[in-house]
Protein backbone atom coordinates (compact mmCIF):
# COMPACT_ATOMS: atom_id res chain seq x y z
CA UNK A 1 0.00 0.00 0.00
CA UNK A 2 1.23 3.52 -0.77
CA UNK A 3 2.08 6.12 1.80
CA UNK A 4 -0.64 8.73 2.28
CA UNK A 5 0.01 11.86 0.30
CA UNK A 6 -0.78 15.50 0.79
CA UNK A 7 -0.74 18.34 -1.67
CA UNK A 8 1.84 21.12 -1.18
CA UNK A 9 2.63 24.29 -3.00
CA UNK A 10 6.34 24.93 -3.54
CA UNK A 11 8.29 27.64 -5.28
CA UNK A 12 11.43 26.95 -7.31
CA UNK A 13 13.31 28.55 -10.18
CA UNK A 14 11.52 28.06 -13.48
CA UNK A 15 14.51 26.47 -15.24
CA UNK A 16 14.82 23.83 -12.51
CA UNK A 17 11.09 23.13 -12.58
CA UNK A 18 11.09 22.75 -16.37
CA UNK A 19 14.16 20.48 -16.31
CA UNK A 20 12.49 18.32 -13.64
CA UNK A 21 9.25 18.18 -15.61
CA UNK A 22 11.17 17.16 -18.75
CA UNK A 23 12.89 14.33 -16.86
CA UNK A 24 9.97 13.19 -14.75
CA UNK A 25 8.61 10.80 -17.34
CA UNK A 26 5.40 8.87 -16.85
CA UNK A 27 5.61 8.94 -13.03
CA UNK A 28 5.07 12.70 -13.12
CA UNK A 29 6.64 15.75 -11.58
CA UNK A 30 5.33 15.08 -8.07
CA UNK A 31 6.98 11.65 -7.91
CA UNK A 32 10.21 13.06 -9.33
CA UNK A 33 10.33 15.86 -6.76
CA UNK A 34 9.40 13.48 -3.92
CA UNK A 35 12.26 11.14 -4.89
CA UNK A 36 14.70 14.07 -5.02
CA UNK A 37 13.61 15.28 -1.59
CA UNK A 38 13.89 11.74 -0.18
CA UNK A 39 17.48 11.49 -1.49
CA UNK A 40 18.32 14.84 0.09
CA UNK A 41 16.90 13.70 3.44
CA UNK A 42 19.07 10.55 3.21
CA UNK A 43 22.13 12.73 2.55
CA UNK A 44 21.27 15.03 5.45
CA UNK A 45 20.86 12.03 7.76
CA UNK A 46 24.19 10.59 6.61
CA UNK A 47 25.93 13.93 7.18
CA UNK A 48 24.51 14.03 10.72
CA UNK A 49 25.83 10.52 11.38
CA UNK A 50 29.26 11.51 10.05
CA UNK A 51 29.32 14.57 12.33
CA UNK A 52 28.45 12.42 15.37
CA UNK A 53 31.10 9.82 14.46
CA UNK A 54 33.75 12.48 13.89
CA UNK A 55 32.88 14.14 17.20
CA UNK A 56 33.39 10.80 18.97
CA UNK A 57 36.37 9.44 17.01
CA UNK A 58 37.93 12.43 15.25
CA UNK A 59 37.82 13.29 11.56
CA UNK A 60 38.66 10.65 8.98
CA UNK A 61 41.81 11.37 7.00
CA UNK A 62 42.13 11.49 3.20
CA UNK A 63 44.36 8.41 3.40
CA UNK A 64 41.63 6.50 5.24
CA UNK A 65 39.04 7.58 2.67
CA UNK A 66 41.30 6.50 -0.18
CA UNK A 67 42.00 3.14 1.47
CA UNK A 68 38.26 2.50 1.76
CA UNK A 69 37.72 3.55 -1.87
CA UNK A 70 40.45 1.12 -2.91
CA UNK A 71 38.80 -1.69 -0.94
CA UNK A 72 35.44 -0.93 -2.55
CA UNK A 73 37.01 -0.87 -6.01
CA UNK A 74 38.71 -4.22 -5.40
CA UNK A 75 35.49 -5.77 -4.11
CA UNK A 76 33.60 -4.57 -7.19
CA UNK A 77 36.27 -5.98 -9.48
CA UNK A 78 36.12 -9.35 -7.71
CA UNK A 79 32.33 -9.34 -7.92
CA UNK A 80 32.40 -8.81 -11.69
CA UNK A 81 35.21 -11.32 -12.19
CA UNK A 82 37.76 -8.74 -13.37
CA UNK A 83 40.03 -9.29 -10.37
CA UNK A 84 40.29 -13.06 -10.93
CA UNK A 85 42.19 -12.85 -14.24
CA UNK A 86 44.92 -10.72 -12.69
CA UNK A 87 45.91 -13.51 -10.22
Amino acid sequence: MSEPTQKYSITMPRDIAEAARARSGPSGLSAYVAAAVARQIERDNLNELIQVAEAQHGPITEDEVQALRDQLHQAREQQTGKGESAA
